[in-house]
């Protein structure tokens, strides 16, 4: 448990607390904040942070200027007096920082609560939070071209991304045979992320004109079937395997700040 200003990051519980109550983080957000406190007054590089919060995963620099913006704003740091950039290197925890005994940590992480007598009730015991993976379903994007033989091409653009998303390992993204069983259906999203147990659906449009194409992306949350993400794309018919590896980047980014 560290204490710095006016906060209290409790690393066993993954909290943190202001005065006036505990402040929402996202997991890799408080992940970075719990590194760089823990890592108080030294430089931490860009490199070692996205190593130590992302390790099996390729993310650009912007998903970790992200995780530190929302950082800052969650400690009202604006003048970042608490988090410093170090220009070109990284980052680095200029407060104080105290730390708790190791006995107040551990009921903390136990119990959760003390009562004012000193005795302590197993039965509020906290559950710990269990670590789950980023989960996504591309649905087939589609053809809104008047040519219904170009169903497949949309097909393609889907399997593509499925592919490229496949290869990072920190998300667990559903097989094509599941996801393409919704073709041609108008299922709801919330649906759709019951059936194939996912957080995340992707799904999307293509239309094809001579040499050119426009292709629609949205992700969108299953749980409520709000919208996180959406992008048009106008290019030339060569781009599209430029459009696919830029729509799966992007995904990327935003899952992993979840």
């Amino acid at each position: 448990m560290f204490r710095f200003r006016e906060y209290t990051l409790d690393a066993m519980r993954g909290t943190l607390r202001a005065a006036d109550g505990e402040i929402e983080l996202r997991p890799k957000c408080f992940e970075v904040l719990r590194y760089l406190v823990e890592n108080a007054n030294r430089l931490v590089t860009k490199q070692e942070l996205i190593k130590a919060i992302w390790p099996d995963v390729v993310v650009t620099d912007d998903s970790l200027t992200q995780c530190v913006s929302e950082v800052r704003h969650a400690l009202r740091d604006e003048e970042q007096a608490i988090i410093k950039t170090v220009p070109r290197r990284g980052y680095r925890f200029a407060s104080p920082v105290s730390t708790s005994d190791s006995e107040t940590v551990l009921v903390s992480a136990l119990e959760g609560t003390r009562r004012p007598e000193g005795n302590y009730d197993l039965s509020l015991r906290p559950e710990l939070p269990q670590p789950t993976r980023p989960s996504i379903a591309v649905l087939p994007f589609i053809n809104l071209s008047d040519d219904p033989q170009q169903d497949c091409f949309g097909d393609g653009i889907a399997e593509d991304i499925i592919t490229e998303l496949s290869r990072f390992s920190e998300l667990m993204v559903i097989a094509r045979n599941s996801t393409f069983q919704f073709k041609g259906k108008t299922t709801d999203v919330r649906q759709i992320g019951r059936e194939l147990g996912v957080g995340y659906v992707l799904e999307g449009s293509v239309r094809k004109d001579g040499k050119r194409i426009r292709l629609t992306a949205q992700l969108i949350d299953a749980a409520t079937g709000a919208h996180r993400w959406a992008e048009r794309y106008d290019r030339d018919l060569n781009s599209v395997f430029a459009i696919q590896d830029e729509v799966t980047r992007t995904i990327v980014t935003i899952l992993a700040l979840i």
